[in-house]
């Protein structure tokens, strides 16, 4: 599903909030998304920028994902695994709404790009997906915030040993680089996970839902034929001061040398419509933490039968997580908690649930921990372990991966006749 197409479902949804007066890119903007996070805002008028309309919320909540692949929430899990695992080649298309216009003078300061937070390092691209090609491992698309600099600059964050980070690092010479933006919502949640090395995020994208391609027209690399926006360039070698700005955990990241984006050619819809997506908001939880639940489903199915996983908005949408087990033998629950921190190597903290907890449930959850947990028993902790660079709390060292103490929760219930006493009492449904 298009942004266009997922606007128009919203409208008629009656969950679309459209803005028809004219809205400051400058602070404006995020004020007035952070206070309807979680809906789907439409602001007809920029400040400034009188070509553009944008869109934030896109991503705000699972039913908008579910709506645009077509399942329920409860199947959106076993859907992106099995996109991650059988990932299709896009068709590529000659002529593409996304080069309806082509910009003859590259000016980066006339895209309405934002400033969400007065202690920003600058006006700030948050939902780019980034195509590059690796020399090894082919196409790669993941998601990287770009700090303007100038008419034809970004410093983008490019987190190290990542796709982008290794393949930039193998070439001494620039990396041709497209950056799309306000992409179909298939390639969002695609181009926001985490496959194995030689998967093509674009494919996954294309297993989801369709998703023609089209070649761009300055660099060898292929876009979303139905993005709104296209920025084709060059990732350099030469680095800039990038940040500070706020991250998923709600607080503020710390200013890094990065790579400079040079930008060489823009192209875009008619009436082009800018996606803002607001740091530390629901859009940005759902698209770092929903993307690992597949790739911890798949790791825990290998060691037990996992029937689903949540990552948390609690715990940063990134560092916790609630796995649910059908439970066959008993140290399953422990086997479930060592598979999930394969799965996502930043995940913190676990819990493991019966089938007959709700994950989505915190209150659910906690009765699990609070009732079938003894932490001298079921508690798992591990020291020392890589950990992620957003936890402020993790042992930072420049150029290094974070590290963290990690534990895991084993809220499931014995087997056998010993799980008489755990059982929940139910009650029959008021008759009619």
């Amino acid at each position: 599903m298009e942004i266009r197409q997922f606007i128009e479902w919203a409208r008629v949804r009656g969950t679309l909030v459209e803005i028809e007066r004219a809205v400051d890119p400058y602070l404006e903007l995020a004020s007035i998304t952070a206070a309807r996070d979680g809906q789907p805002v439409l602001y007809h008028r920029l400040k400034g920028f009188a070509a553009w309309r944008a869109v934030t919320g896109v991503c705000a909540q699972r039913e908008y994902f579910a709506a645009a692949l077509n399942c329920t929430v409860a199947t959106l899990i076993q859907r992106l695994a099995d996109a991650m695992a059988h990932p299709l080649p896009p068709p590529l298309v000659r002529s593409a709404p996304c080069q309806e216009v082509v910009e003859t003078r590259v000016d980066l300061t006339q895209l309405p790009i934002p400033r969400y937070h007065p202690a920003d390092g600058g006006r700030y691209i948050t939902a780019g997906v980034a195509v590059i090609k690796d020399p090894d491992y082919g196409r790669n698309s993941s998601f990287h915030r770009l700090m303007l600099l100038d008419e034809r600059r970004f410093a983008a964050r490019i987190v190290e040993g990542r796709g982008t980070h290794t393949a930039w690092s193998k070439i001494s010479t620039p990396l041709p680089v497209a950056i799309a933006i306000g992409c179909p919502l298939q390639v969002l949640l695609a181009a926001a996970m985490s496959p194995p090395k030689g998967v093509d995020e674009l494919e996954i994208a294309h297993a989801l839902a369709p998703t023609p391609l089209v070649t761009c027209q300055s660099v060898d690399l292929e876009v979303p034929a139905e993005a709104e926006l296209i920025l084709e360039g060059h990732i350099t070698h030469t680095l800039a001061d990038e940040g500070p700005f706020p991250d998923l955990t709600g607080t503020m990241d710390i200013v890094r040398r990065q790579p400079v984006v040079e930008i060489d050619r823009i192209t875009h819809r008619r009436e082009p419509i800018f996606h803002a997506l607001l740091p530390g908001g629901l859009e940005h939880k759902n698209l770092m933490g929903m993307p690992r639940e597949p790739t911890i489903f798949a790791a825990v199915n290998e060691v037990c039968q996992c029937t689903g996983v949540y990552i948390t908005p609690g715990g940063t949408s990134w560092l916790h997580a609630v796995v649910q087990i059908n439970k066959q033998h008993e140290d399953d629950g422990k086997r479930a908690i060592e598979a999930a921190f394969r799965g996502h190597t930043s995940l913190k903290h676990v819990v493991v649930v019966d089938t007959d907890v709700n994950i989505f449930d915190i209150h659910d959850v906690e009765w699990a921990i609070a009732t079938r947990f003894q932490a001298d028993r079921d508690l798992v902790v591990l020291t020392d372990q890589p950990g992620s660079s957003l936890d402020p709390s993790a042992v930072q060292a420049a150029g290094q991966k974070a590290r963290t103490a990690k534990m895991g929760l084993d809220a499931t219930a014995p087997l056998g006749q010993a799980r008489r006493g755990y059982e929940r009492v139910t009650y029959s449904p008021v008759p009619e």
